[in-house]
């Protein structure tokens, strides 16, 4: 059977197979701990849940306009005035089926074939894939932990040429958990006003911020970069709306059009019910947060800590989300890692010791590579306490028995 060359090049999300790997385990009665899925643990907001359940007894069931809802876009647009001091018209904001479907159909839209995109690594999985599916070339940029995996303004300045049309920023990161500081923003502003490229912000981890950081985006910082940025959001990961599906982006009004026009020939609207929950979720009591990020925060700290008790690791602790991403470089000097070597089929050493606690802990991790970036692997500590608690342990006795 004969497919595109298109599907052939592109693999599929490691992260979500992972999860799917420790299901299937999960299933056969394996008792897996999973710290692979990038999923909050909490449920959505009953008030939120409330709005969908009264959308559908309303009979807010049919088609809607393909960029959503004018009510929903309003939401948005009071949401970045109220949450990032932006101004945006309706016209600048559509509605897609999650912040996944907003960045496909951006790439869509606004790369061709030789264009270049620099993706920040360790970076989102999907990022180049996505790049790639538009024709484009995903420029891979690495970024190292003296920088807290960082770019710097001289890094950036090298690596844009005559072909780049855009640098993505994800701040806070998937999957370091790093972010960006006012001061750090306004100086890779300076780099950016001296090209004509866009500025791809990936802000879908804003609210999920720890020891009082504050966020930021370029377009709120320097308000003659605005027309270059292109923000992109999500209910997701700040409402706990994973499965509701609702994405959106904000952006130049001809770039919201075209993705309209690409939208309306491939998904249409977004799920009309989830666009009316959402509208709860941005305009109703966002204290609801707090008890979540509290949480969130005291998870950070009892994986970090403990994850820098374990043999020869290595954590540095995030800004914000909610993944650690500790180094295991240190480990390939112990003498069971031969062993490792020879028993996992694996081409990198991230995806070796992922095997290797997933088989010997029944621990589910998420291999640095997966990220561009070899020697880490991300835990996510968006789950229990207890499970956070019984996961370093497992992990910390499978280290051991390397020595």
């Amino acid at each position: 059977m004969k497919f595109s060359s298109r599907i052939l090049e592109i693999k599929p999300s490691p992260t979500l197979a992972i999860t799917a790997l420790a299901n299937s385990m999960k299933i056969q009665g394996i008792n897996i701990l999973d710290f692979s899925s990038g999923e909050p643990d909490f449920d959505t907001p009953q008030f939120i849940k409330d709005a969908a359940i009264n959308a559908i007894n309303e009979g807010k069931t049919k088609y809607t306009l393909v960029g959503g809802i004018p009510q929903l876009k309003e939401a948005v647009v009071s949401k970045l005035k109220r949450d990032n001091n932006l101004d945006y018209n309706i016209n600048e904001v559509t509605i897609n089926c999650g912040g996944k479907h907003s960045f496909y159909n951006l790439m869509q839209v606004l790369f061709n074939e030789g264009d270049e995109v620099i993706v920040l690594a360790p970076y989102w999985v999907s990022y180049p894939s996505m790049i790639s599916l538009a024709g484009a070339k995903p420029v891979i940029l690495p970024t190292t932990e003296s920088t807290q995996f960082k770019i710097t303004p001289e890094m950036l300045d090298n690596a844009i040429n005559s072909n780049t049309r855009a640098v993505i920023i994800n701040s806070p990161s998937n999957p370091t958990g790093s972010a960006y500081t006012e001061k750090e923003l306004f100086n890779l502003a300076e780099i950016f006003k001296k090209h004509n490229i866009f500025i791809l912000s990936d802000d879908i981890y804003e609210k999920i911020l720890y020891d009082n950081f504050k966020h930021h985006n370029i377009a709120e910082l320097v308000p003659e970069l605005k027309p270059k940025t292109i923000i992109i959001n999500a209910v997701s990961k700040t409402y706990s709306m994973t499965g509701w599906r609702i994405g959106y982006i904000a952006a130049n009004k001809e770039i919201i059009k075209h993705v309209e026009t690409l939208q309306s020939q491939s998904t249409s609207n977004p799920t009309s019910i989830s666009q009316y929950a959402a509208i709860a979720a941005l305009t109703g009591d966002q204290t609801v947060l707090n008890d979540m990020i509290s949480a969130f925060s005291k998870r950070r700290d009892m994986i970090v800590n403990g994850l820098n008790e374990v043999l020869n690791f290595s954590c540095q602790k995030p800004n914000g989300a909610f993944y650690a991403f500790p180094s295991i470089k240190d480990i390939y000097s112990l003498p069971g890692w031969t062993k490792i070597e020879q028993e996992y089929n694996d081409k990198s050493n991230s995806s070796k010791l992922s095997s290797y606690l997933l088989k010997e802990a029944q621990v589910a991790v998420v291999p640095g590579i997966a990220f561009g970036i070899e020697d880490y692997i991300r835990l996510s500590f968006a789950t229990s306490d207890d499970k956070i608690i019984e996961g370093i342990k497992r992990i910390k006795n499978a280290i051991n028995a390397l020595q």
